[in-house]
C-alpha cells in the first residue's frame, strides 16, 4: 500500500520538473520574481526542493492514512466497472434483440399492404363482379313482369326498362366474346318478342282511338307520351315494328287534321258578312264596269277594300283571342268579316300544329330535318288546304292594273281613284310587313309600285300639254306618298320612292309654270351664264338692248304674273298644303332667277330694274300658314 502512496507523490512532484529534471514554467509569477531578486538559484533549488519533500512526506502520512478509504473506494470502482460491463452485454443483447423485431415489424408491414391490396382487389373485383352479375342474369321477377303484366301497369314499364338495359348489356358483351352471353340469349330473345308484341298491340290500339267520332285527340295523345318508352324500346330492338306504328299514326292524324280543318274552313265560312270582295273588287277595275246577264254588283265601297282600317286588330289586340266556334256562332246569329275569320282558322291551325310537332318531336324522338319531314306528312295535306291565297289575289290585282285602257277612264288632273286604291292598300301591306316582314311580301310589293308607277305615266300621258301631265302626275305622287307617311314610317322605301318622283315632278311643274310669264328672263340667264362659264362675259355688253326690253317688260308685268301663278297652282291641286307648297317653291325659284339676271346686266341697264326689296314685299301677300 505504501509502494501505492509513494508512486502517486512522485507522479505529482514530477509534473513540475521537465525531460532534464529542470523545473518548468519559468514565465511562472515565483519563478519570475526570483530571477528578478536575483537569488542564488542553487540555493533558491535546494530549498524548494527540502519543502517538496515535506510536502511529500506529509501527502505520504495523509495517503497512509487514507489507505482504507482509497482501498474501499479502488474496490467499489472495480466492482462498478463489472456491473458496467455486465450492464453493457445486457445493452448489446437487448440492442439485437431490438434489431430482431424491427426486421419482423417490417416484415409484418409488408406483409399488411399486400393483404390490404389483395382486399381491395377482390373488393373491385366482386363489386364488378356482382353487377355484371346483375346486368347479366335473368330473374324471375323480370320474365313473370313481361310475360303476365298488363302493358299499362307500373311493373311492367319497370321490368321492361331492366330488359331493354339487359338485352343491350348482352349485345355489349357479345363484341367482347363473352361466353356467358350464350346462356342467356335465347331467353332474352323470347322475352324481347313478348314485349314488342305486347307494344304493338298496345300502341295500335291507343292509334285507334283517335279515330273514334268526336274525340279530343290530345287526350289520347297524352296517353300516349305516358308510355313513350314503348317506342323507345321498338325503335331500339324492332325498328320495322316502329316503323309500323309510326306509319299508323302519320296516316290517321293526317286524316283527322284534313277533315277537321276542311269541315271548320266550311263551317267558318258560313258566317261571313254578305258583302264581300269578289274579283269584281281588283285594284284595276273600273267603278262602271260592264253589266252582264248574271252580274253581280260589287262592293257598295269599294274603298274598303283596299283600306286596312280597324281590321289590323286582328294582328293586334284580337291576335290571340279565343278562336270562333261556329255552332255557338250560329246559334247567337254572329256574322264576322273575313279577317276575323281569316285569324281564327290560322290561329286554330297553328295552335294544333304547334301542339302536334312538339307531341312528334317528344314521342318519336325526331328532331331537325326528320321531325320537319314527319310535321310534313301529317300537317302537309291540311297545309295545302288552308294554305293562304295571298300571292295569288295579289298577282290578281296587279294584272289588273296592267290591263288598264286610260283611254276609258275619265280625263281628270286629281287624283285617280285607281291609284287611291293603291295608297291605301300600300299602306296597309308596308304597315303590317313592319311588324311581321316577309321577303316575298316585298318582291309583291315591289313588282305591284312599278305596275302602278306605269299606270301613272299611261294615265298622264293622255293630257295633250306637259303641264296638265305634271298636275296630274304631282296630285297622284302626293296623294300617294300622304297616304305611306300617315300610315307607315317616313323612311319606307315606298315612301323614298314616290318622294323622289314628287320633288323631281314640282322641280319641272315650277320651271313650266314660270315659263309663260318669265320665260325671257330665264331664257337670257341660262344663255347668260353659260357665255360666263365660256368666259365671254365681255359679250353680255352687245345685248344690253335685250336686257332692257327684258327689264321692262318684267317691271311692267310681275305683279299681275304673280297673281296668275297664285290663282293656276291653287286651283290645279285640291291639296291646299301642296298647292301652296308649290307655290312657294315657284317664287323662291323666280327671286333666284331674279338674283342670276340682276349679276348679268350692265352697270347701265341694272338700276333699271325693279328693287328687290318690293318684290319681297309683294312675294309676302302669297305666304299662307298651311
Amino acid at each position: 500500500m505504501k509502494v501505492l502512496i509513494l508512486l502517486s507523490l512522485m507522479e505529482e512532484t514530477s509534473e513540475f520538473l521537465d525531460e532534464d529534471g529542470q523545473l518548468q514554467n519559468l514565465e511562472d509569477e515565483v519563478v519570475q520574481e526570483v530571477l528578478k531578486t536575483g537569488t542564488d538559484l542553487r540555493q533558491y533549488s535546494r530549498q524548494i526542493e527540502k519543502e517538496l519533500k515535506q510536502v511529500e512526506n506529509k501527502s505520504i502520512q495523509d495517503y497512509i492514512k487514507e489507505s482504507e478509504n482509497i482501498a474501499s473506494l479502488h474496490n467499489q470502482i472495480s466492482s462498478c466497472d463489472n456491473i458496467l460491463e455486465r450492464m453493457e452485454s445486457m445493452l448489446l443483447s437487448f440492442q439485437s434483440d431490438l434489431g430482431s423485431i424491427s426486421s419482423e415489424i417490417l416484415s409484418l408491414q409488408r406483409k399488411s399492404v399486400s393483404m390490404s391490396q389483395q382486399l381491395s382487389n377482390r373488393q373491385g373485383i366482386r363489386v364488378q363482379l356482382s353487377q355484371f352479375i346483375d346486368d347479366m342474369a335473368v330473374s324471375e321477377a323480370l320474365i313473370m313482369g313481361i310475360l303476365e303484366c298488363p302493358v299499362t301497369e307500373k311493373e311492367f314499364h319497370t321490368q321492361l326498362t331492366s330488359l331493354n338495359h339487359k338485352i343491350n348489356f348482352v349485345k355489349e358483351q357479345s363484341f367482347k366474346d363473352a361466353r356467358c352471353c350464350l346462356d342467356v340469349k335465347d331467353i332474352l330473345e323470347k322475352l324481347k318478342i313478348k314485349a314488342v308484341t305486347k307494344i304493338r298491340a298496345h300502341l295500335l290500339e291507343q292509334i285507334y282511338k283517335f279515330r273514334k267520332p268526336m274525340t279530343n285527340y290530345q287526350v289520347p295523345q297524352n296517353a300516349l307520351l305516358k308510355f313513350k318508352f314503348f317506342f323507345e324500346f321498338l325503335l331500339s330492338n324492332e325498328r320495322s315494328c316502329a316503323q309500323e306504328v309510326c306509319n299508323e299514326y302519320v296516316d290517321t292524324m293526317s286524316k283527322i287534321y284534313y277533315s277537321y280543318f276542311k269541315s271548320y274552313s266550311s263551317r267558318l265560312s258560313k258566317l261571313q258578312f254578305e258583302e264581300a270582295a269578289t274579283k269584281d273588287d281588283l285594284m284595276g277595275i273600273e267603278e262602271t264596269g260592264p253589266r252582264g246577264l248574271f252580274y253581280k254588283a260589287s262592293l257598295k265601297h269599294k274603298s274598303t277594300v283596299f283600306t286596312i282600317g280597324n281590321r289590323g286588330d286582328v294582328l293586334t289586340t284580337h291576335l290571340e283571342s279565343p278562336i270562333i266556334v261556329p255552332h255557338a256562332a250560329q246559334k247567337n246569329d254572329g256574322r264576322y268579316p273575313y279577317e276575323a275569320l281569316f285569324r281564327s282558322e290560322k290561329y286554330a291551325l297553328l295552335d294544333n300544329a304547334c301542339r302536334e310537332y312538339l307531341f312528334l318531336t317528344e314521342f318519336f324522338m325526331v328532331c331537325g330535318a326528320s321531325a320537319l319531314d314527319l310535321f310534313n306528312q301529317i300537317m302537309g295535306k291540311t297545309l295545302n288546304l288552308l294554305s293562304v291565297g295571298f300571292e295569288y289575289v295579289f298577282r290578281l290585282n296587279i294584272q289588273s292594273i296592267k290591263d288598264c285602257d286610260p283611254t276609258k277612264f275619265s280625263k281628270e288632273m286629281g287624283p285617280h281613284y285607281i291609284t287611291r286604291r293603291y295608297a291605301e292598300f300600300s299602306a296597309a301591306i308596308v304597315g303590317i310587313s313592319e311588324s311581321f316582314p316577309n321577303e316575298q311580301v316585298n318582291r309583291l310589293l315591289a313588282d305591284l309600285q312599278e305596275e302602278v308607277e306605269y299606270f301613272i305615266y299611261k294615265m298622264a300621258a293622255i293630257f295633250p300639254q306637259r303641264k296638265e301631265q305634271l298636275i296630274f302626275l304631282i296630285n297622284n305622287y302626293d296623294m300617294i306618298l300622304g297616304v305611306l307617311m300617315e300610315r307607315t314610317r317616313d323612311n319606307s322605301k315606298e315612301a323614298d320612292k314616290f318622294r323622289e318622283c314628287l320633288n323631281a315632278r314640282s322641280a319641272e311643274y315650277v320651271e313650266e309654270i314660270l315659263s309663260p310669264h318669265f320665260g325671257g328672263i330665264i331664257q337670257f340667264v341660262k344663255e347668260g351664264e353659260a357665255m360666263v362659264e365660256k368666259g365671254k362675259a365681255d359679250e353680255l355688253k352687245k345685248h344690253e338692248k335685250k336686257m332692257l326690253s327684258l327689264i321692262q317688260s318684267f317691271n311692267g308685268n310681275w305683279k299681275n304674273a304673280l297673281d296668275e301663278l297664285n290663282h293656276e297652282v291653287l286651283s290645279s291641286f285640291p291639296n291646299l298644303v301642296t298647292g301652296s307648297s308649290l307655290l312657294q317653291l315657284a317664287l323662291t325659284q323666280l327671286v333666284q332667277y331674279y338674283n342670276r339676271f340682276h349679276k348679268l346686266l350692265t352697270p347701265t341697264a341694272r338700276p333699271q330694274l325693279t328693287n328687290i326689296h318690293h318684290i319681297m314685299v309683294e312675294l309676302k301677300k302669297y305666304k299662307t300658314n298651311f
